[in-house]
């Protein structure tokens, strides 16, 4: 995906669309998100704030993280400059509209779900009988 596909894309999913030159913010299903690009480095990134770090609790900290692992799909929760946000990123150049439009829908559904399932969507994925506890790492 270049820069052009990637702006059209984000104009017909979201509004009140703002910036240029690979640097975005609009509105999606009234979730404030901006979409940053680096072409020298191949990259892109949608991200939402959710919650300043002070505000966020050891079992908040403790379900992003499980979340992370297993919920958040291939969107996730991270931390910068003192906020929580959710975030989805990808090589620029080898997204295509469908990987697109579900990275946005996951990060909406992480801001969404903050405090409670903490979900990307509707699979979970996760290793549920291996750990260490059973011995299986070392």
């Amino acid at each position: 995906m270049d820069l052009p596909e990637l702006e059209a894309f984000l104009r017909r999913a979201g509004e009140d669309i703002e910036g240029e030159d690979g640097a975005w913010e609009l509105t999606v299903d009234g979730v404030r998100l901006a979409c940053i690009t680096d072409e020298r480095f191949d990259r892109m990134r949608l991200i939402a704030p959710i919650v300043g770090e002070e505000d966020l609790t050891d079992e908040h900290r403790k379900a992003v993280l499980e979340a992370n692992f297993h919920t958040a799909l291939d969107a996730r929760y991270a931390t910068s400059d003192g906020v929580l946000y959710a975030a989805f990123l990808h090589p620029l150049s080898s997204l295509v509209a469908d990987e697109l439009e579900s990275g946005l829908g996951q990060v909406i559904s992480l801001v969404d779900t903050f405090g409670t399932t903490y979900s990307g969507g509707s699979v979970v994925f996760g290793l549920p009988n291996f750990g260490p506890e059973r011995g299986d790492l070392n």
